[in-house]
């Protein structure tokens, strides 16, 4: 595929529902310069594409934004050792300004950053902030690591999930159609959309 994006699934289920109750949450995952600056091994041709749509979601969203981030805290006697030894320049104290969120990201959520060395942001944090059977939006980098991951996740543990394919950031094109092929198997738990369908319902949700 030459883009990012791959057409939105039609699920009769999906986080936004008429029978869930909650108010949803927009989960933006990982926007951070080592995944942005161009320099990075890791940089994403997607991101700046994908944060445009990701400040629009934001600002509908308004307080229900979560930012995440990714640390090099794991321990290195695990199986992260390899990881980290495959990857130095990534090997750096996690202060180190490659893990500060891009500038655009500071103000997009009044919560605390979740912070987790896990590709996976689905973790306790996460869910003792938005509560068990929770309606999720996620976004952010890379579609095909941290993304998936943390949909996936959150969806096996009964979350609804939407995933808006234009606001999600991939490795490459081909890594990323196949990340959105795989997360489009999970309906009616995890669903496909985009952003425009996103603020259209939003605009529409009365909860």
């Amino acid at each position: 595929m030459s883009d990012q994006t791959v057409p939105a699934t039609s699920a009769a289920t999906d986080a936004f529902a008429p029978e869930h109750s909650a108010r949803p949450w927009l989960i933006v995952v990982d926007p951070q310069r080592i995944f942005a600056d161009p320099a990075s091994d890791w940089a994403s041709p997607f991101f700046t594409d994908a944060f445009t749509n990701i400040k629009r979601l934001a600002a509908a969203f308004g307080d229900r934004v979560i930012v995440t981030r990714w640390l090099p805290t794991a321990d290195r006697t695990t199986a992260w050792g390899d990881y980290f030894a495959q990857w130095t320049f990534a090997d750096v104290a996690p202060d180190d300004p490659l893990y500060d969120l891009v500038p655009e990201a500071l103000d997009l959520s009044p919560h605390p950053t979740i912070d987790e060395p896990t590709f996976g942001k689905w973790t306790l944090a996460l869910q003792d902030l938005v509560g068990d059977g929770a309606r999720l939006v996620v976004t952010g980098v890379s579609t095909d690591c941290c993304v998936i991951t943390t949909a996936l996740a959150a969806a096996d543990a009964g979350a609804w999930v939407s995933v808006p394919t234009d606001a999600v950031a991939h490795s490459t094109a081909e890594n990323g159609a196949a990340a959105l092929h795989t997360m489009s198997l999970f309906e009616p738990q995890l669903t496909l959309t985009t952003t425009d369908d996103l603020l259209e319902r939003l605009a529409t949700d009365t909860r």
